[in-house]
């Protein structure tokens, strides 16, 4: 096949996979090409263990995994039923916490304070009640210690364990991630995230322990509405691969909670890394925001033209 060929074949996948990434497939976001800006280094080193993880096409899975696992907090779930537009608009909310993700990862360290705080003070108007995992009506608000402090282990559970399964080596190895993104937490206003595998894991089995997990009819709509997430129809046989994959690292206890199987019926493990490899090859190999940045490093090093 020509290259033409293969352009209009592969073309509008490659436009809808953008799109579905980062809002539109027609332009690079102005807020990555503002990654290029600043005058520090940013929190974490370049080719380090949270650019390694982040720039990863692995991500496409954790990212499922993460919004599973964290829909198994009553309050983390309150927030997301009662004040997101996740039905409205799913891709624009996917597309908010890639930019947070990517900000905080390869911007400059003013940079990643900035969206975190701008986070933060969008989550302040995100209040109500939850019925806890005992039966007890509590308030909440997003940025309460407890919820971020679960919507972090959540998200760095599923981006670990996703690149584990599908990545290459982190430097550093899991506890050079984990250490790592402790930063991103304390931005958010966690006092004291986990800094290893071990203890990060062990904070998610005190939560599960604890009861304060439930799963539950409105868990069950949140992860139907995931599985059938509303994507273009050229995407929709990668992604059926992707959730199975998210599911297929999760633990038996949070499976049967979230009210899937315990067990995986089909082998998926060998599907994804054929799925995550075609993506590799139509989005690259480096990400924008990873290559904005390296554009910021150059001009700090004082060699604008790498």
């Amino acid at each position: 096949m020509t290259g033409a060929g293969v352009d209009r074949l592969f073309g509008p996948v490659r436009s809808h996979l953008i799109e579905t990434l980062s809002g539109r497939s027609d332009r690079v976001p102005s807020w990555v090409l503002r990654l290029e800006d600043g005058d520090d280094e940013g929190f974490f080193p370049a080719g380090g263990a949270a650019w390694t993880v982040h720039g990863g096409m692995p991500t496409l899975v954790a990212g499922v995994r993460a919004l599973l696992l964290q829909a198994l907090h009553p309050g983390a779930l309150a927030g997301v039923r009662d004040h997101s537009r996740y039905r409205e608009d799913p891709l624009g909310r996917l597309a908010g916490t890639i930019q947070w993700i990517h900000t905080v990862t390869f911007g400059s360290r003013g940079q990643a304070i900035a969206g975190s705080d701008l986070v933060k003070t969008l989550h302040e108007r995100v209040r109500g009640s939850y019925v806890d995992g005992h039966g007890v009506t509590r308030p909440y608000t997003a940025n309460d210690p407890d919820l971020a402090e679960w919507v972090h282990l959540a998200f760095t559970d599923a981006f670990l364990t996703a690149h584990e399964r599908w990545g290459s080596p982190i430097p550093g190895g899991a506890d050079g991630y984990v250490g790592e993104w402790a930063t991103a937490a304390e931005l958010m206003g966690v006092g004291d995230p986990p800094r290893t595998a071990a203890e990060l894991r062990a904070r998610i089995d005190a939560v599960t322990d604890a009861g304060e997990l439930r799963g539950g009819p409105e868990v069950e709509e949140i992860v139907r509405f995931i599985r059938r997430a509303p994507l273009r129809s050229t995407l929709r046989p990668s992604y059926r691969v992707l959730f199975r994959a998210a599911v297929s690292t999760l633990e038996p206890r949070h499976r049967a909670l979230l009210g899937l199987p315990v067990r995986d019926r089909l082998p998926v493990a060998r599907a994804t890394a054929l799925v995550l490899g075609g993506a590799q090859v139509l989005l690259g190999p480096q990400t924008q925001a990873e290559l904005a940045a390296r554009r910021r490093l150059a001009r700090l090093a004082g060699n604008p033209a790498a």
